[in-house]
């Protein structure tokens, strides 16, 4: 079994596997069963200020989004930070920790906006042998309204303020975690950086509305009647997460920030998604939700054989398909493929020809028998035809190889890499004359 050992800014686990700041880590209960089912550590549900206390509500948290088939793709919560008294948090904290030493344990934070504010709670989990705080600059709901949460998030200067403020009166690592609610995830994370974070978290929940109670006229989940957006998450947010993650590792000014991936990591291999694009670990919650604790030990076998398979430490993973994301305009414009079906696994359900015919190229053509075929000349490669079949690998691109015709366009399929090159790219036409 290839060795999963982690070190995560100077914080040790036995995999990198960690639970996210939510419901699962609420208190010691659930966070012993997590450690026993095998997870590498856990970020405690976010703890706040002994100020007015914190009240959830006592109806549906929770709405969701479903699959075809009934599987979870997506859970929007309105649950708000820790309703449990502090002192019982940080004694139930130290407890565990003591217990399990060899596992990471984190502290998810948000208290109001003020230096004391910080510097009490900061003073207060010191002596709980925690090995780091994480920053929860992004729950979208309840906190937000309240001038916390994504409220800080959205605003770079107050990431910045209140993470020097961590860094000056705590000793313990620093982690801030993001929000995707902006319009751009660099400006926060160089705030971070600059305030002088160890790393970032991200992705924190999407603001959203599930669905609509169409008899009650109410957005879901419903309380007496009402409605309220609230954090959207799981796999359906998964796209999101990578894309963030990924901009921060390949961006000149944070690429040297330690990034703990969270979003919608159900398997091993979106996990080994995350770490490719630069992630140093990851964060789970809603697969736990949906699965219980012991999926953590198929995302353990599953990644301990791709390294295996792969010949591969767990430390080459992490960054590898970094360099390999790019700008549109670099991309290599005379690459060309071709779609190709596998007519002894079509199962002639006409998907493809529907979906081509009617929203794309008319590349396809139905032959007698339910018989389908490509039409090179045109084909566009746009790969719908691929996302569309329901049979895996009956379709799949082909690439023209340098010097061929390509029957749609008459050119000849050249070596010019990217846009800056391309004779169609104007640049590159006042450069030729």
């Amino acid at each position: 079994m290839a060795d999963l050992r982690s070190d995560f800014i100077g914080i040790k686990s036995p995999n990198p596997f960690w639970l996210a700041s939510a419901p699962p880590t609420d208190k010691e209960y659930n966070v012993r069963r997590a450690f026993e089912a095998g997870w590498g550590g856990v970020v405690w549900k976010t703890l706040g200020s002994e100020g007015p206390p914190i009240v959830n509500v006592n109806g549906p948290r929770y709405g969701a989004v479903w699959g075809a088939d009934r599987r979870l793709l997506g859970l929007n919560n309105i649950e708000l930070i820790t309703d449990r008294p502090l002192e019982v948090n940080l004694r139930e904290i130290r407890q565990v920790k003591r217990d399990w030493p060899d596992r990471a344990m984190i502290i998810s934070l948000m208290v109001p906006c003020d230096e004391e504010s910080w510097k009490d709670i900061l003073t207060r989990i010191e002596d709980t042998g925690a090995d780091g705080v994480e920053l929860n600059f992004g729950c979208p709901h309840g906190m937000a309204e309240r001038g916390m949460g994504s409220a800080v998030g959205q605003v770079p200067e107050y990431i910045e303020m209140v993470t020097r403020w961590v860094k000056q009166y705590s000793r313990m690592p620093c982690i801030v975690k993001l929000t995707p609610n902006v319009t751009s995830i660099l400006p926060p994370a160089m705030a971070a950086h600059r305030g002088g974070a160890d790393a970032v978290s991200l992705i924190n929940t999407v603001k959203s509305i599930t669905n609509v109670d169409l008899d009650q006229f109410s957005p879901f989940p419903m309380i007496d009647g009402k409605g309220s957006h609230g954090g959207y998450c799981g796999p359906a947010v998964k796209p999101i997460a990578l894309n963030m993650v990924a901009e921060i590792a390949r961006n000149r000014e944070t690429r040297t920030l330690p990034i703990s991936g969270i979003g919608g990591v159900t398997t091993w291999r979106d996990a080994a998604e995350f770490l490719a694009l630069g992630a140093g670990n990851v964060q789970v919650c809603t697969a736990a939700m949906t699965y219980g604790f012991k999926i953590v030990q198929e995302m353990i076998s599953g990644l301990s054989q791709y390294l295996d398979e792969k010949d591969m430490a767990l430390s080459d993973l992490i960054g590898r398909a970094v360099p390999n994301f790019v700008e549109w305009q670099d991309l290599n414009l005379n690459y060309v493929t071709k779609a190709r079906i596998n007519p002894d696994t079509c199962i002639g359900c006409g998907r493809c020809y529907a979906a081509c015919e009617d929203t794309s190229h008319q590349a396809i053509a139905m032959k007698p028998g339910r018989v389908f075929e490509v039409i090179d000349a045109e084909c566009v490669a746009c790969n719908l035809c691929v996302n569309v079949c329901p049979v895996e690998d009956c379709i799949t691109m082909e690439e023209l190889p340098q010097g061929a015709l390509d029957p749609r366009t008459g050119r000849r399929v050249t070596g010019y890499g990217n846009w800056t090159e391309h004779p169609n790219n104007p640049a590159a036409v006042k450069a030729a004359e």
